[in-house]
């Protein structure tokens, strides 16, 4: 079964290994909660998790097509994102489905086709493959097939991404390369609450199906103020986090904090001064930001989760290569997961953590 289960084992306890307990009860970086938006009404202090549901509660409000559907979600959801959704809309907008992601991504395409606003949970990014085939060569290629007369852009799928601390191999990956192959998907990533909110809110009214990944270790570890009203951000524009002169750090998802902090001990222990950028959308992503940003630096530093091997960093890459050669000082470097099935007790040495971050700023920093 697709899900996470408490296996309990009999016999005398055992020694837990160093990497387990680190796995456990360290994580790889801290969560520093994003200043208040400007102009933006009265705030509450929400988790992510919460800003989520809000996005969701908004649209149904403000939208009586939308639909909320999706395994478990009726009772709340295996991480409590669709909690009260069904006893305030029914049972007719917040709906149980098979254990079935082919079956959860067909279903949305039919029902947006027809002019709903559906919004489809995926358990965990890393069940999203067997709705492959669905997502990239029905939804995505809807509105070109059709010569646009018909499409499904009233469609999004959120799904779980990224590691938690002990997911394993089936409950931790980061599967935002395949997607950003494919024509005709938007793919967006939140690093905290503020921006789920706003980036879920433009996903589901955006007349292109998307894809929203929320890395779940931030579901709960993440709590900041989120203005209260009706907002959307930006698809497509990356956030420059903290800016910089001498080295380029991007990334997205859970890995931007990874890299703030990096920028703080380049400062500290090297007097380097890095500019952070937050992706925010893989697909489309803000060349613009990128190019102007390494072109000012000279030196670019790439981190992500997922395998280093044809990862979305590579993409950047190339692109950064090609456009911002003249202006490089060093190799584009790419600081990824290894090219191997995401481990357990050996997670901590598998992710792109500050360590291994801030030893490729050395490296380029000395080229």
């Amino acid at each position: 079964m697709n899900h996470l289960m408490k296996l309990s084992r009999l016999g005398k306890p055992r020694a837990t290994p160093l990497c387990s307990l680190m796995s456990r009860n360290a994580s790889h970086f801290t969560y520093v909660p994003d200043a208040p938006m400007e102009n933006m009404g009265e705030m509450e202090n929400l988790t992510m998790l919460a800003a989520i549901t809000n996005a969701m509660d908004i649209s149904m409000q403000t939208d009586p097509t939308t639909i909320v559907f999706g395994e478990d979600v009726a009772f709340g959801g295996v991480f409590r994102c669709t909690v009260g959704l069904q006893e305030k809309y029914g049972k007719e907008r917040c709906f149980n489905t098979p254990l079935c992601e082919q079956g959860i991504a067909g279903f949305g395409i039919g029902v947006a086709a027809a002019g709903a606003t559906a919004i489809a949970e995926i358990q965990f990014g890393d069940y999203i493959f067997p709705a492959f085939d669905q997502i990239v060569n029905e939804g995505a290629k809807f509105r070109y097939r059709s010569g646009n007369l018909f499409d499904c852009g009233s469609l999004t799928f959120r799904a779980t991404w990224g590691a938690v601390g002990h997911g394993a191999l089936y409950h931790s990956q980061s599967p935002e390369a395949y997607f950003a192959h494919t024509p005709g998907l938007k793919v967006v990533i939140p690093r905290g609450p503020a921006m789920a909110k706003g980036l879920l809110l433009s996903c589901i009214r955006d007349k292109n199906p998307c894809i929203f990944f929320e890395p779940k270790i931030l579901y709960r570890a993440a709590s900041e103020p989120v203005p209260k009203k009706d907002y959307m951000l930006p698809l497509g524009k990356a956030d420059v986090m903290i800016p910089g002169e001498d080295v380029t750090l991007i990334a997205w998802g859970t890995q931007v904090h990874v890299m703030r902090e990096v920028a703080q001990m380049a400062q500290e222990k090297l007097g380097v001064s890095c500019e952070v950028i937050d992706m925010v959308s893989i697909l489309p992503w803000d060349t613009e930001t990128v190019y102007e940003s390494v072109k000012k630096t000279g030196k670019c530093i790439i981190a992500h989760e997922a395998p280093l091997t044809n990862g979305f960093g590579a993409e950047l890459a190339s692109s950064i290569s090609s456009n911002c050669f003249l202006n490089l000082e060093a190799p584009v470097e790419r600081v990824c997961g290894h090219d191997t099935p995401f481990p357990l007790i050996f997670e901590p040495f598998y992710l792109p953590n500050k360590w291994r971050c801030f030893e490729a700023v050395k490296k380029i920093v000395d080229y």
